[in-house]
């Protein structure tokens, strides 16, 4: 690892979490006293390769204003966008290239990353000098549905077909990419019109390579209200390690 390289990270979180079923965006619902955001980005900031947190913020966010985030001397907060991409576009624009080539992007609501998966993320790019993604391998049968649910009552669908699960994986944060590249890659693709559902998804309609790189189930993104839980649980379990 060159050491004397410096990372900035972008934190898009401007979306407000409408699968919570919560009163406030999903960021800020607490775990162990403190939010979720502070939790990620406190733990993003602890990797000692990182220097600098972007995060971009909801145009009506009534919260950040009143957290310790925002008196942090290494916390830059952006405007967000309608979309992830567009926030992530937004952070790209306060990035000063020259001083951080590389940039990593990572979910507002992933709070359980570990040191050890960034590090090997960032190992395994600058070794082969391009960007890449944490995942982990698709463990479960995978089915596809019908496209109509015409036929099916309640919270449910049908079966089309079974998918291959071999080469499948799960996409997860951070995701790492030379900021020129990942710049270029977003601009294009939103010209374009193309539907942009992470960062990975723009470098490969820009026809560049990714890795793949093997990380820990316990980066789960909180979505579903019975995510609280599950974080907690792995937050306790990683603080007595």
């Amino acid at each position: 690892m060159e050491s004397v390289l410096k990372f900035i990270v972008i934190v898009p979180a401007a979306g407000v979490g409408k699968r919570m079923q919560a009163n406030c965006p999903k960021q800020y619902l607490c775990i162990n006293n403190e939010t979720i955001l502070s939790h990620t980005v406190t733990r993003l900031l602890s990797h000692p390769l990182i220097k600098q947190v972007i995060i971009a913020l909801g145009d009506d966010d009534q919260y950040f204003a009143e957290s310790q985030l925002a008196h942090h001397k290494d916390i830059i907060p952006v405007n967000g966008g309608i979309e992830r991409v567009n926030s992530v576009l937004n952070g790209l624009k306060a990035v000063d290239e020259k001083k951080y080539p590389w940039v990593l992007v990572h979910d507002a609501a992933r709070p359980c990353v570990s040191l050890e998966d960034i590090d090997k993320l960032i190992n395994q790019c600058l070794t082969n000098d391009q960007g890449g993604i944490l995942a982990t391998p698709v463990r479960d049968t995978m089915k596809r549905s019908i496209s109509s649910k015409d036929n099916v009552k309640g919270d449910s669908s049908s079966i089309e077909s079974t998918i291959e699960r071999e080469q499948l994986w799960h996409a997860l944060t951070p995701q790492l990419y030379k900021t020129g590249e990942l710049t270029f890659a977003i601009e294009q693709a939103l010209v374009k019109g193309l539907k942009i559902t992470d960062e990975a998804s723009a470098i490969e309609h820009a026809n560049l390579p990714s890795l793949l790189v093997s990380a820990s189930s316990e980066n789960i993104k909180i979505t579903h209200p019975n995510d609280l839980a599950l974080a907690e649980f792995y937050l306790n379990k990683q603080a007595n390690n």
